[in-house]
């Protein structure tokens, strides 16, 4: 029994990397990936602190990595766990990745402009164009 089962995960892995691999054998090419270090500020002040989306979980969601220092621009930041893109280009961050602690629209540039909760009003800047 042990053996099947052994088996059957054998054959399943071999099976999701040839799906993830496009199938062929020959490997998929690696695109390059753009910045995704964003540099968060609070009403235009010189205090700013680092947020990282990270992998993809599902479509329009990501992993949020936000550095401790974050909760001094907006308490509770800090706990944010998920980035959600929406089609219209919103950008929500949230603890379970549906509740919003946080939304942005798309600024002026390559940035994203907080508008909920409407104080204190946060700026996303992409960190490779600082």
């Amino acid at each position: 029994m042990k053996l099947l089962a052994g088996l059957v995960a054998s054959v399943a892995l071999f099976g999701g990397v040839q799906l993830l691999d496009g199938g062929d054998g020959q490997g998929a090419a690696v695109e390059p990936v753009s910045s995704s270090t964003y540099r968060l500020t609070a009403n235009g002040d010189e205090a700013a602190c680092a947020v990282q989306r990270d992998a993809e979980v599902s479509d329009g969601l990501s992993q949020l990595s936000v550095d401790a220092g974050c909760s001094a621009l907006m308490p509770g930041i800090e706990r944010v766990k998920f980035w959600r893109e929406q089609a219209d280009g919103t950008v929500a961050f949230s603890e379970n990745g549906i509740d919003p602690v946080v939304t942005f629209s798309v600024a002026d540039g390559d940035g994203y402009e907080s508008y909920a909760p409407a104080a204190p009003l946060l700026a996303l800047d992409n960190d490779s164009d600082n």
